[in-house]
């Protein structure tokens, strides 16, 4: 190819999964991941936000997403994320019961809906504890039983995935996605080597040898850098004023504590006050015995002259 394409940018992604003249690639994706979900292997399925060229590289507010129904009216939603933030698990939970809740209308009920299942492919880490790459949720209890077939949410974690040997056609995909950019569509490697790898391998070249291809990706590119770039500065102001926040509330308790250490102080110094009060008095009455033990003793001294007188 003369150009390197990578197929995590959103127009790549949506082209190669969202297209009709790739709906077969996009039966195969569904097919690779949901494999154990599904009772049957997808045979067809409806693109129900099309890409279309003209358009999503036109408009900078593109949905990027791709949503599907098949025969069984089961929904699909595939998503690509490029960056990592605090509250994209939120935003990946809202999308998939946005897509799931939306499916009734004005008098229909809860038996008509059907399971929807959710895909997203993370270029960066979210699930920082754990080291798979591959995370599946469910509705389930604390014993792990579930609550509703109703689909689920599959997140994908790119940076994550290791495997040398592609052995299943998940690991394809995973291994195209990650190492894409870097493919020669002129030598390619054994593992893509299939009809479905060669076709999206043809999508990328498209944007790769079509000089308006390649500049409209480009731009889309540097729009999503500097998308990623704003986000990035935006997630270090938002660190940067949590931890200015966390600094003055610890300035705070420590004043805190210096005045309630200030406070037990003087209370120590008044009870000192107040043990010396009480100490003094104690030997002022001592001294006031000790004169009244005096002055009888005088008293039975001068008795006793006058007896001996």
């Amino acid at each position: 190819m003369r150009h390197a394409i990578d197929p995590k940018i959103d127009c790549v992604f949506k082209a190669l999964l969202g297209s009709e003249e790739n709906r077969n690639l996009l039966i195969h994706f569904l097919n690779a991941f949901l494999a154990q979900d599904l009772i049957e292997p997808l045979v067809w399925v409806e693109i129900l936000n099309p890409y279309n060229d003209k358009e999503f590289l036109s408009d900078k507010l593109s949905i990027v997403d791709v949503k599907a129904r098949d025969s069984h009216d089961r929904l699909y939603q595939i998503e690509i994320q490029l960056t990592s933030y605090g509250h994209l698990p939120a935003r990946i939970i809202y999308n998939w019961a946005d897509i799931y809740s939306q499916q009734l209308k004005s008098g229909q009920d809860y038996l008509e809906l059907k399971p929807t299942y959710s895909i997203w492919l993370l270029a960066e880490n979210l699930i920082s504890a754990d080291n798979e790459h591959l995370h599946h949720y469910k509705m389930r209890d604390e014993q792990g039983n579930t609550l509703t077939q109703h689909g689920g949410i599959w997140l994908l974690e790119l940076k994550k995935f290791k495997a040398n040997h592609v052995e299943t056609e998940d690991q394809r995909w995973l291994k195209f996605f990650r190492e894409g950019e870097q493919l020669n569509d002129e030598a390619l490697p054994d593992w893509m080597i299939t009809r479905e790898m060669k076709q999206a391998m043809s999508t990328l070249s498209t944007f790769s040898e079509k000089d308006q291809h390649y500049y409209q990706y480009q731009a889309r590119q540097e729009y999503l850098r500097e998308q990623r770039t704003i986000q990035h500065e935006l997630e270090q102001a938002r660190r940067a004023l949590l931890q200015a926040n966390q600094r003055e509330e610890a300035a705070k308790k420590r004043e805190e504590l210096a005045l309630q250490e200030k406070q037990s102080a003087q209370k120590r110094e008044e009870a000192a006050q107040k043990r010396e009060e009480l100490a003094l008095q104690e030997k002022q009455v001592a001294q006031q015995r000790e004169e009244l033990g005096i002055a009888e003793i005088e008293r039975l001294k001068a008795l006793l002259a006058q007896k001996d007188q």
